[in-house]
């Protein structure tokens, strides 16, 4: 089957387009790009709104499926049906599963399962020590040839300094990144909230920005030792980033990446508009607003290379209790866009152009993995995207088994017309008037 997408602006960084042009569909493929393709025999017509974005599907790398073993919060099936739902072509999925992704077998069955679910791409991530306890490496070369496109103890950090020299050393063998979560254990202790004046005013136990900026020193560090490929998880202190920023300025091999609710919200929300609410609990947790203002900047000047949600849910009854007992995380895939829509682009923040590629471009290349690129030949992963679509954030109409989203509720300008996964329409949004097969 072949289609022709027609009438919309394309925005494809890696190709060094941006403007008006077609692409041609031929089964899982793009066959072509050009201006004002014919329609051929054969060849069903796509009619792209003026104004409608056409770019490489998102790639999130960063997300937590929750499957095997928390099937309550999420599952493969229902967490792509997320994904899709928010643009994303393409999923990351972290380890820490019950049993830990540690070894084939679960991989594989992350991957079969992704299989009978038939809608976003899925990359499973490996751990890197064994159970994630911190002790022994788990099989990196089994994990790599079974599916692993990455290895994180994520929800913790790599224990000790040598662990994580020994997981560089490994992964270079295999050009594959270390997925960090920075975090000095010790410093963090039993806290719930950024160490500061809202933490301290309602009697939380506080995380300092530091306990983040110290471990990732000590890991960029080790990079630079080692030459292996470091990547900063769901970076929230404007201490770490300058860490990072040193750390490429002296050639370790060191990217990051900043979630939506990092760049937008801030500590305030602990006591305002509902004070507890335990859908801003996360961890590494929201941040002042000089932090905020600081992945903003680092969005903006290029020292960020990814946008990630960090998808972390979590059923009713897990948040519905004191904050100090809740679990750390929120959902993210549904809201992403709309808040990078709304925040970023119609507040001049960044390019367009800027935009994918912190989106597609850069988490493929990261992970080394197809996409981020509408170049012929390509995989057909397409999203198409509505800037000025008016989105009211509905936490009961998400797809997501959990609903843990601290923006239900939120007017948000910028949205999701369609997701293309090798050719095939997963997603459609009914507001957008499409004429779509």
């Amino acid at each position: 089957m072949k289609r022709l997408l027609k009438g919309g602006r394309l925005v494809d960084p890696a190709n060094g387009r941006d403007g008006v042009f077609d692409v041609l569909i031929d089964g899982d493929r793009i066959a072509r790009v050009g201006r004002d393709l014919p329609v051929e025999s054969g060849v069903t017509l796509v009619e792209i709104p003026s104004g409608v974005i056409v770019c490489p599907g998102l790639i999130d790398m960063h997300v937590h499926l929750r499957e095997p073993g928390q099937e309550h919060k999420e599952t493969v099936a229902t967490g792509t049906a997320a994904a899709v739902a928010g643009g994303f072509t393409a999923v990351a999925c972290m380890p820490n599963t019950n049993p830990v992704n540690d070894n084939a077998g679960v991989t594989q069955y992350m991957l079969k399962k992704a299989a009978d679910a038939n809608l976003a791409r899925v990359y499973p991530i490996g751990a890197v020590s064994r159970g994630q306890r911190g002790e022994q490496l788990a099989d990196i070369a089994e994990l790599k040839q079974a599916g692993c496109v990455a290895i994180t103890d994520d929800g913790r950090p790599v224990a000790t300094a040598l662990l994580m020299r020994r997981a560089l050393e490994y992964t270079s063998m295999f050009n594959m990144p270390v997925i960090e979560h920075c975090e000095d254990q010790t410093l963090k202790g039993d806290g719930v909230a950024h160490e500061g004046y809202q933490a301290s005013s309602l009697g939380l136990r506080g995380i300092p920005a530091e306990a983040e900026s110290i471990m990732a020193f000590r890991d960029i560090s080790l990079a630079s030792l080692t030459g292996g490929a470091l990547h900063i998880a769901h970076m929230s202190a404007r201490q770490t980033l300058e860490a990072v920023r040193f750390g490429k300025a002296h050639g370790a091999r060191v990217t990051c990446e900043v979630t939506p609710h990092h760049f937008v919200l801030t500590d305030e929300m602990l006591a305002a508009p509902v004070a507890y609410d335990t859908n801003t609990k996360m961890n590494p947790p929201l941040r002042e607003a000089a932090d905020r203002d600081a992945m903003l900047q680092g969005l903006a000047d290029g020292s960020v290379d990814a946008i990630a949600t960090d998808h972390a849910p979590h059923a009713a009854d897990e948040k519905h209790v004191e904050f100090d007992q809740a679990p750390f995380g929120i959902t993210g895939l549904e809201t992403a866009v709309s808040l990078c829509f709304d925040r970023l682009i119609h507040r001049g923040v960044l390019t367009l152009s800027r935009l994918i590629g912190l989106l597609s471009v850069n988490p493929a290349k990261i992970l080394n993995v197809p996409g981020g690129s509408l170049a012929e030949g390509a995989p057909a992963d397409i999203t198409i995207l509505a800037p000025d679509l008016m989105v009211t954030v509905s936490a009961a109409r998400m797809r997501s088994k959990s609903k843990n989203t601290p923006f239900d509720g939120w007017d948000l300008r910028g949205g999701v017309a369609a997701t293309i996964v090798g050719g095939r329409l997963v997603y459609r949004n009914e507001q957008v008037d499409l004429t779509i097969w």
